[in-house]
């Protein structure tokens, strides 16, 4: 009974570090433009 509920733990963290992974993702995606106008005008400025 013991290793059933270490099973669970270990899914819960799987689930938590993908909702995690996929946050991150979507916040690269959303953030990508403006990232990308503030490098070029960081690069332009040198």
């Amino acid at each position: 009974m013991r290793s059933d509920v270490s099973g669970q733990g270990l899914a819960e963290y799987a689930l938590i570090l993908g909702l995690v992974a996929v946050v991150c993702f979507v916040a690269i995606r959303f953030l990508s433009g403006s990232i990308q106008g503030i490098l070029n005008h960081l690069g332009s400025s040198l």
